[in-house]
């Protein structure tokens, strides 16, 4: 993972919060409660109004209650709602932890994220999940986690998801400037760059006249020639200009790798092991690039390695 950035995330039981203080604590980053089931909370708008008077990147959580897609909905418009001529850098995210609705299965759970995370982005937000790691794991379909960007809560020494997520909730203590302690993030993807590009989430999308832009081979040759930087680098000048990462960086893979036969999963995790893809960010921007999943080279050598522990 390329950042990381110190959060926490708030709601009225931390009280009067003293946001000048976090900010000089190391804190980058506050998601901030807006509401439960289609109320909004009395402590959102002066907590949203300080986090963003001092220079603190803003989320936003929702509480779900909903015991039927249809509520799920509702509760989703009153989050629009409240979020209105708003302007957060991180994404609105659904709180998904009531007992009740895993009680009712993988099946509604993961027909409530869809449907509550669809209505937010219908109205231009850049919608989320809040959700433990079994609970998220186990009762929400994979091709449903995988669209959007997740924030797990693991208060184990190491976060155990296994799919990809943005922010990791690791624990809860006293934080300087809150009257009580409250739980503690670690942020491993800097959204703001992407949301501001895309417009959404209250900003309005900055891009190029169609006159001057660039079609994604354009990019691609640039790319190759050492226009646009490397890995994290190359991300957000792309971004930043209004363009594709993922469409660019695919054409870049397609002119590279896609007249050459691509290596195994065995055979990228051994090399891997033997230290031909570097470690940390290098390996994982250098096989990103190269058009392999990081994720799952990395799991099959902790396979090899650890035997999947």
């Amino acid at each position: 993972m390329s950042v990381k950035l110190k959060g926490i995330d708030v709601c009225g039981y931390q009280g009067n919060i003293d946001f000048k203080k976090v900010k000089a604590s190391g804190v980058d980053f506050v998601i901030v409660k807006a509401g439960y089931s289609t109320s909004t909370v009395d402590t959102w708008e002066t907590n949203f109004a300080n986090v963003k008077n001092n220079g603190l990147k803003v989320g936003a959580y929702w509480y779900s209650y909903a015991q039927s897609v249809e509520q799920g909905k509702a509760e989703a418009q009153a989050f629009i709602k409240a979020l209105k001529g708003k302007q957060l850098d991180f994404p609105v995210y659904l709180d998904l932890e009531e007992k009740s609705q895993f009680d009712k299965g993988k099946g509604f759970c993961t027909q409530l994220v869809e449907a509550f995370c669809s209505e937010l982005e219908k109205a231009g937000y850049y919608a989320g999940v809040y959700c433990s790691t079994y609970w998220f794991t186990n009762f929400v379909d994979e091709k449903v986690r995988e669209k959007r960007p997740a924030w797990i809560a693991d208060y184990r020494a190491e976060c155990g998801y296994k799919g990809d997520y943005g922010i990791w909730q690791y624990d809860a203590a006293e934080v300087p400037g809150v009257q009580n302690e409250c739980d503690r993030d670690w942020g491993y993807v800097d959204y703001s760059e992407y949301i501001k590009s895309h417009g959404l989430n209250g900003y309005s999308k900055e891009i190029a006249p169609d006159n001057v832009r660039k079609t994604v081979d354009e990019l691609a040759h640039e790319v190759l020639n050492g226009l646009w930087d490397n890995g994290e680098a190359r991300k957000k000048k792309l971004t930043a200009a209004g363009y594709s990462y993922t469409d660019v960086q695919k054409r870049v893979n397609e002119i590279l790798y896609d007249s050459k036969p691509k290596k195994s999963l065995d055979e990228i995790a051994n090399e891997v092991i033997r230290g031909e893809w570097g470690c940390g960010d290098e390996r994982y921007n250098r096989l990103t690039e190269a058009g392999y999943n990081y994720n799952q080279v990395q799991r099959r050598v902790n396979e090899k390695l650890y035997g999947g522990k």
